[in-house]
């Protein structure tokens, strides 16, 4: 089965509501009819009516039954001002709060907070900054984390797996890329991987020193203690994470070398420029990034997104609800 249809499967008739911040774009509207349709998830569409159903009418689609809510006459505005204030503790002032709804990404960040929608997805045509900055300002992040990270999923046949962080941190101390690896497996369990955790390095277990290399040992330790029931190792070079015969002649005894699916890398650097060679290289299919760490699913999108990508990122975003 491959990934969506399996997702699909998963959110079929659980009727969790996502929000579209930019529901007056075509790619929006498109990828909600057919959600709706598929019956996968509750589409909620943010943007002014007539506009909507103006593009919609352009576009021939049929929006009947799709919940529409236009902010500038939002009836519960004075409900969302106040909470948000509320949220901020003393740092955003009634003006300030009313000011920031304004924006349609903190406006849908607070459907999401005040328990009136699921999950959300935005990005098409806002930078990722307009979607993370008000997701850690106030869904912010889940317990046990500092910060969120950036999650894709690798898949190529019958082959898939998860790398991180490929999106968010430039650079990770060795506690936060603990905190990435046990993301990352509660990642994986979401798209029916049973995760094995590689923490990724140009060394393992002491083949080479340095910062780096005692950095990656450290957070392997720290990870293993936090979650002793998550199979994670480390410090592994790649091929010794990867391949059988080098896990176990590099890291002999471990129950992740040479079987890892979840990789995590060192840096920003390392995992970007890993997953492009994965995808690019390897032929395979890197759906994401998947923000990981948040209290809630909030998913951001590329502005070059199609109306596919739309479709794929909010089947995930509403998986990641039902846990």
């Amino acid at each position: 089965m491959d990934l969506f249809t399996g997702l699909a499967s998963k959110v079929k008739g659980q009727n969790k509501r996502v929000v579209f911040p930019e529901g007056e774009d075509e790619r929006i509207l498109g990828a909600a009819v057919r959600l709706k349709k598929d019956g996968l998830v509750e589409p909620v569409l943010l943007g002014n009516v007539d506009k909507i159903s103006e593009v919609s009418a352009q576009n021939k689609f049929d929006i009947a039954g799709i919940e529409i809510i236009d902010p500038a006459v939002y009836t519960e505005k004075q409900v969302m001002i106040d909470s948000l204030v509320e949220r901020r503790k003393g740092k955003t002032s009634p003006e300030q709060a009313a000011e920031m709804i304004s924006d349609v990404s903190y406006f849908g960040t607070m459907l999401v907070y005040m328990n009136k929608v699921d999950a959300m997805v935005s990005g098409a045509t806002h930078p990722t900054g307009d979607t993370v900055r008000p997701a850690l300002q106030i869904i912010k992040t889940a317990p046990g984390n500092s910060r969120i990270s950036g999650a894709f999923i690798m898949e190529k046949g019958d082959e898939r797996y998860v790398f991180a962080d490929c999106a968010i941190n430039i650079e990770l101390s060795a506690q936060e890329m603990a905190e990435v690896a046990l993301q990352s497996a509660q990642t994986a369990k979401v798209f029916d991987i049973d995760p094995k955790v590689a923490l990724l390095s140009f060394s393992t277990k002491g083949s080479a020193k340095g910062d780096v290399v005692t950095k990656v040992a450290e957070a392997t330790k720290i990870a293993q203690e936090l979650a002793p029931d998550v199979p994670v190792d480390g410090e592994l070079q790649f091929d010794a994470a990867f391949v059988p015969s080098v896990g176990e002649r590099k890291a002999p005894g471990s129950k992740v070398a040479g079987h890892a699916n979840v990789f995590v890398f060192p840096d920003l650097q390392s995992g970007n420029i890993g997953y492009k060679i994965a995808q690019r290289f390897g032929g395979f299919e890197a759906i994401g990034p998947i923000l990981q760490g948040l209290n809630a699913p909030i998913s951001d999108l590329s502005r070059g997104a199609s109306e596919e990508d739309v479709y794929k990122v909010a089947l995930i975003t509403a998986a990641q609800a039902l846990n």
